[in-house]
């Protein structure tokens, strides 16, 4: 995906197991936010970094969904001990982060193995992906700051 594409209208399973769709979201931005993996300090923060900051991000127009692989129980263990007011994707099946171009090849400790690069699509009301802040870009200690500095 890139900017001028048009978001897909389903975007996967909640953590509570509901299906989340675009038109959800009709007349909102929508800041939807790819991670690696619940309960990991980078996650952590950048998940507690956009909570902190939610209420302002709402106030701005925003709607903001997180993604991972992870499943809708590890989410929903991820949402209560960090008391995250927004709903997580559970991706268990690869599909969005593949459609969006994030399950990628990644590098740790010399080790090479697939993972989900960090990256936020800001989608506009009509659904439109309006910027990409990638995985080279994203500050997880100021993301809500980074997403609302975009004019």
């Amino acid at each position: 995906m890139k900017v001028g594409d048009k978001a897909p209208e389903v975007l996967g399973t909640n953590e509570k197991g509901e299906e989340i769709r675009l038109a959800d979201y009709k007349g909102k931005k929508l800041v939807l936010y790819f991670y690696p993996k619940d309960n990991t300090s980078g996650c952590t923060t950048q998940a507690c970094n956009l909570r902190d900051n939610y209420a302002e991000l709402r106030k701005a127009g925003y709607e903001v969904i997180g993604v991972s692989v992870d499943d809708e129980k590890s989410h929903q263990k991820f949402i209560d001990k960090n008391e995250l007011p927004f709903t997580l994707i559970a991706d268990t099946d690869k599909k969005l982060v593949e459609q969006f171009g994030v399950w990628a090849e990644k590098k740790m400790y010399g080790r090479a193995y697939m993972g989900t690069l960090r990256t936020s699509f800001i989608i506009n009301e009509e659904g439109v992906i309006e910027r990409i802040i990638d995985s080279k870009e994203v500050n997880t200690k100021a993301h809500a700051e980074q997403i609302m500095n975009i004019k």
